[in-house]
């Protein structure tokens, strides 16, 4: 499986209003607390890959603006959780990399078994996410804690001889709701965050 996925920054509200006049249908809103890990036998960082487990909480449907929700805390109850491995991107052109992900039960004895086998936890990246259905894309309203708003469009490919076509179609759709792909971020919201902290 790929996942074909462009990344731009924007104004998240003036994105939800051209998707709500475009006819999107908005599908869910989330807070999603991500743990990355290192591994003890690679550098993840050096061969661009990613374990991560990710804790969800479900926001309402006036759960407020992107800006206003705040991050979920460490004592707070997730209602899902999942691990997710990530492989090298394998294009120039967009984020589309090989992705593995599967829900578990108890995200906290994933996390120890993680921990016993030497994964050490590197990051933490929190953020509200609004999800949106349109012409056959997920298109995720981003705002992450210590960076920017950004929007995500994304359609998983079970062939790689698919990804061009759907990178094509992602960026003509782009295009209609008056974002600009050429402004593309292929750097992971962890990346840009570890960069921020080096500056």
């Amino acid at each position: 499986m790929y996942e074909v996925e462009i990344k731009v920054p924007a104004d998240l509200e003036a994105t939800r209003e051209r998707l709500r006049e475009a006819g999107a249908e908005r599908v869910d809103a989330r807070r999603q607390r991500d743990t990355y890990y290192d591994a003890p036998h690679r550098e993840f960082a050096e061969t661009d890959e990613a374990l991560r487990i990710r804790r969800e909480t479900p926001l309402a449907e006036d759960g407020g603006s992107s800006s206003e929700g705040e991050a979920p805390s460490d004592a707070e109850p997730a209602a899902s959780a999942t691990v997710t491995y990530k492989g090298p991107l394998i294009e120039a052109a967009s984020k589309t990399r090989t992705e593995h992900e599967t829900g578990v039960d108890d995200g906290e004895a994933l996390a120890a078994v993680l921990s016993g086998l030497g994964f050490e936890p590197a990051a933490t990246v929190e953020k509200r996410r609004e999800f949106w259905s349109y012409d056959g894309f997920t298109v995720t309203l981003d705002a992450v804690t210590g960076l920017d708003e950004y929007v995500e469009i994304e359609r998983e490919v079970a062939e790689e001889g698919e990804v061009d076509t759907a990178r094509e179609a992602a960026i003509a759709a782009l295009d209609r709701l008056g974002l600009d792909a050429d402004e593309q971020v292929r750097t992971s919201y962890l990346g840009l965050l570890l960069a921020g902290e080096e500056d």
